[in-house]
């Protein structure tokens, strides 16, 4: 367990890294997305914010007080319904216009539902599509801007130091067996096989990428118990559930405000370093095992996952791969292009 004094420690070293930093907040208008986005901004010099989202004026208010915080900070929100991957591709386009380089992609958007199969007009499962699919689009689509911070040297006091991170806000522990003959789930769809495939092709789809991106972080996390707005913003089944929930998980739930910490430092913290970063030493054991691979699973404690033994299955039967080619063709499918 990483103690939160510690969290609050590093943090307290981010405008090391000098003005300037740019990050991208998918569903940064409300829950851990929204909390972590409050504490980099609180904790940088300077920073460029994007919030992808749905709500204008929920936005609206977050960016009045974000400003507050910081009033040097550069904040914008984009608009889009993200389970769809066009408009992705849309906010992806804005961010692009605006800047070179991104230095944290912040992915949490996701949603509460007891229905069944949701499809969007564009043939995904709504609720998969936001756990996985929309997000691995918004990586892709964005790996040439946080290649590119990679190489910055913008630092305060001449002190070099790079940031190039992605974080995937879901369940690192409860890596499941897929179906691997229906990966996007159009006939064996249900609520449990859906977090199953969103968690475990996230996990895989890390270590594919961090293996060849070497320059940039790739982080699963589980945030543990945190009240967030999807509560507030369910239905009343739903909202009573989680209520009951909350209620008897109240000892291991995380307050709201330390999520957002304890997800910087998991974001920003030379623990969980990329592949390719030379001497580091002091780096996590990453989701496969070896020390600084740069691909991490990190719990509510903001400590490391072990590797888990369906994951080293699938790493050795060349599965890892197979998931993210799958990935690479419902895009192409549905998006065209490579």
């Amino acid at each position: 367990m990483v103690s939160i004094d510690t969290v609050r420690k590093h943090n307290s070293t981010l405008k090391e890294y000098g003005p300037n930093l740019v990050a991208v907040f998918v569903g940064g208008t409300s829950g851990i997305g929204e909390t972590t986005a409050r504490a980099f901004v609180r904790s940088t010099l300077s920073p460029r914010v994007y919030l992808v989202g749905r709500s204008e004026s929920r936005a609206s208010q977050i960016i009045e007080e974000l400003r507050a915080s910081n009033p040097d900070g550069q904040i914008t929100f984009v608009k889009g319904d993200v389970s769809r991957l066009h408009e992705v591709d849309e906010a992806c386009k804005a961010i692009q216009a605006k800047e070179e380089k991104v230095n944290l992609l912040f992915l949490s958007a996701g949603m509460f539902t007891a229905k069944g199969r949701d499809e969007t007009d564009e043939g995904l499962d709504k609720k998969l599509s936001l756990h996985y699919y929309s997000r691995m689009r918004f990586l892709s689509n964005l790996l040439p801007q946080l290649t590119k911070a990679a190489t910055s040297t913008e630092g305060a006091a001449g002190i070099q130091r790079n940031l190039s991170s992605v974080v995937s806000v879901l369940d690192a522990r409860g890596n499941a067996p897929l179906i691997l003959k229906d990966l996007s789930l159009k006939d064996n769809y249900s609520l449990r096989n859906c977090a199953n495939h969103a968690i475990t092709m996230t996990s895989l789809s890390m270590e594919e990428l961090a293996a060849a991106h070497p320059s940039t972080s790739f982080i699963h996390t589980y945030p543990g118990v945190v009240k967030t707005s999807l509560v507030r913003d369910s239905n009343f089944v739903m909202k009573t559930a989680m209520n009951a929930l909350f209620t008897v998980a109240a000892r291991w739930t995380v307050p709201f405000g330390e999520s957002g910490e304890r997800h910087l430092y998991t974001a920003t913290s030379p623990s969980f370093t990329p592949k390719g970063t030379v001497g580091g030493a002091d780096s996590a054991v990453g989701s496969d095992g070896v020390q600084g691979s740069g691909a991490y699973l990190v719990g509510s404690d903001s400590a490391t996952v072990a590797d888990q033994k369906i994951l080293h299955g699938y790493r050795e039967d060349g599965t890892r791969g197979t998931v993210w080619q799958h990935t690479l063709d419902v895009f192409k499918g549905i998006v065209g292009g490579n």
